[in-house]
């Protein structure tokens, strides 16, 4: 018998000078990127939030922890090939995942290719069942300010 699971993450970084801006495992220019203790790949930090969460483990920082210098400017992509491996180890199947990110600019779209693909191939999944899309907040907020970016994730897993 089939055990279906869904699971939800959310994730917010704030926009500083000085770093790369890195959404999906792509590098996009812009003037500003996510400050955090990884890369800050705030959609990729959702997805292993709601994979975690589906799975009732928890979240990313209770399996890598923003003290340990371990995971200091790790790719995300890394963490999520370890959370990926995690979700082996239980027999979990991811069956759907879609995702928002919330953010005024830069726009996303020509992007968002590159993060189906990079979040499918980690995940070892079709590209059909990951699915990554965009809004802005009409310059409310502070997504709308330019002052952060976050992003939401949900994802069906069967066990």
């Amino acid at each position: 018998m089939c055990n279906f699971r869904v699971g939800h993450g959310y994730d917010v970084h704030r926009l500083v000078e000085g770093r790369r801006l890195i959404i999906g495992g792509v590098d996009i220019p812009h003037e500003r990127g996510l400050a955090g203790h990884s890369d800050a790949d705030v959609l990729l930090h959702a997805i292993m939030d709601a994979i975690l969460g589906a799975l009732g483990l928890g979240d990313i920082g209770r399996h890598f922890p923003d003290t340990s210098a371990e995971f200091a400017d790790i790719s995300s992509l890394v963490l999520l090939k370890k959370v990926k491996d995690i979700m082996g180890k239980k027999g979990a199947v991811l069956v759907n995942l879609d995702s928002t990110l919330v953010l005024q600019k830069p726009k996303i779209a020509p992007y968002i290719d590159e993060m189906i693909a990079n979040i499918a191939d980690i995940l070892g999944v079709d590209r059909g069942i990951v699915n990554v899309k965009a809004t802005t907040e009409e310059h409310l907020g502070f997504t709308g300010s330019g002052e952060g970016v976050a992003a939401h994730a949900v994802v069906l897993v069967a066990i």
